[in-house]
């Protein structure tokens, strides 16, 4: 009996000891924002495309910088004249630009460019941050709202089941199973919607990943609505205007379409270089006084451009009108950055709003339902009345879910548009969330 008592007390530890790393293995297996976001980063193909550019206009530049630097040409010439004779010219050229505005200018504006890549690459890292947030919440979203169908599924084909207990025991007519019946019928046609709404909300994740998410963490329930910090409209809006990358970039680009139309309107002044030519000379048809000796000269050579055939002046006036729509560009940018910023300044304050307006609808809704029910138990309340609550609870409910959400995203927005979204406030989102009881991988 001893043996027997000890055995059954080691299967009860052992039981125990299973279900505890089953719940650690399910921990593990699902994924919080900073994970996906951290597969993002490495498969994300519009980052990678911007680093890309970001490399092209590298060597731009420093093809622009080797334009100011000395350059060395060598030449190997041979010839034969008629009767025979040889010669062979090995010829070396050596320069350096001392002033070529119009090269430097050119090298100015590929600088330029290089900085607004840099700047749009770090707005390319925002919007990654943004796009993930997005997606990760689509998929939070759509699961919220697959349960909430299924919720409702459920809860009407229970409905069905009593009403027809009900016409069965004579308590009640035979339209009050139909009825159930129609609103059980329907749910289920809302489940088949929110089913494929999740489907492509994890294909919408798995195209910024590069992999098919697994089980996603969802919002703590204590989440509380955080207005926006400073509290001020236009404080956001002037913070937007100055740390915007995205906006600067399309400055450093209007900076550098002034450096190409100063460089295109240098194309008529003169330049000069220093240069180092050596000739060396060999082959039966030099005379031997010249034969493998090698000469050298020292060149100051100044260069007047007279004319082109019209191409300079047209290139000036490519860059002018070139200038010109950059600087449009610009100035719609920041038209649309002021419009950005004020919406999702304007969606924290809403959504912070419809936090708590939605809470009270659950709570409401709840109580609704619990009162409909006793008041169809004393007759009081039809089958009609109960359905409508029903609905009217799982409609509550989902409104909530979408609202908790869109206040956690609004709030990334805002933080882009005003240039301040990166790793450490994924972070700070990251710490609102929590592992769902009981999920499993793929289950909305």
């Amino acid at each position: 009996m001893n043996l027997t008592h000890i055995s059954w007390r080691q299967l009860a530890a052992a039981a125990l000891l299973s279900l505890a790393a089953t719940a650690a293995a399910q921990a593990q297996s699902s994924q919080d924002l900073l994970q996906v976001y951290a597969q993002a980063r490495t498969a994300d193909p519009r980052l990678a495309q911007a680093q890309a550019l970001r490399g092209v206009q590298q060597e731009s530049a420093a093809q622009a910088r080797a334009a100011l630097l000395p350059q060395w040409n060598l030449e190997l010439a041979a010839s034969r004249q008629p009767g025979g004779a040889h010669q062979q010219q090995l010829s070396s050229r050596i320069s350096q630009a001392l002033f070529d505005l119009s090269r430097l200018r050119e090298w100015d504006a590929e600088s330029r460019l290089l900085s607004a890549e840099d700047a749009q690459l770090q707005a390319a890292e925002q919007a990654l941050c943004a796009r993930v947030a997005s997606a990760y919440f689509g998929v939070l979203s759509a699961q919220a709202a697959l349960r909430n169908a299924q919720a409702n599924e459920a809860a009407f084909a229970a409905q069905v089941g009593q009403a027809q207990k009900r016409f069965e025991a004579g308590l009640s007519a035979a339209v009050d199973v139909e009825q159930a019946r129609t609103y059980h019928q329907l749910s289920r046609g809302s489940s088949l919607q929110a089913q494929e709404a999740l489907e492509d909300a994890r294909a919408a994740l798995a195209e910024i990943t590069g992999q098919a998410p697994a089980d996603l963490q969802g919002l703590s329930p204590a989440l509380q609505a955080q207005p926006p910090q400073p509290a001020s409209r236009e404080a956001w809006v002037e913070q937007a205007l100055r740390q915007n990358p995205a906006l600067r970039a399309e400055a450093l680009r209007l900076q550098a379409s002034e450096d190409r139309m100063a460089a295109s309107r240098a194309a008529h002044l003169p330049s000069l270089s220093l240069g180092l030519d050596s000739q060396r000379l060999q082959g039966a048809a030099v005379p031997a006084a010249l034969a493998g000796r090698n000469e050298h000269t020292v060149a100051l050579r100044l260069n007047i451009p007279l004319l082109a055939g019209g191409a300079t002046q047209a290139q000036s006036r490519r860059a002018v009108h070139q200038r010109d729509a950059q600087r449009e560009q610009l100035e719609q940018a920041r038209r649309a950055l002021q419009r950005e910023t004020q919406a999702q300044y304007q969606a924290v304050l809403l959504s912070a709003q419809l936090l708590d307006s939605t809470a009270a609808a659950v709570q409401a809704a709840n109580e609704a339902l619990a009162a409909t029910r006793a008041g169809q138990a004393l007759g009081t309340r039809s089958m009609t009345d109960l359905l409508l609550a029903i609905q009217s609870q799982t409609a509550a409910q989902g409104a909530h879910e979408q609202a908790r959400h869109r206040h956690v995203l609004a709030t990334v927005l805002l933080q882009q548009a005003a240039g301040q979204l990166n790793e450490a406030s994924l972070a700070q989102v990251n710490q609102l969330l929590q592992p769902r009881a009981g999920a499993a991988e793929g289950s909305p």
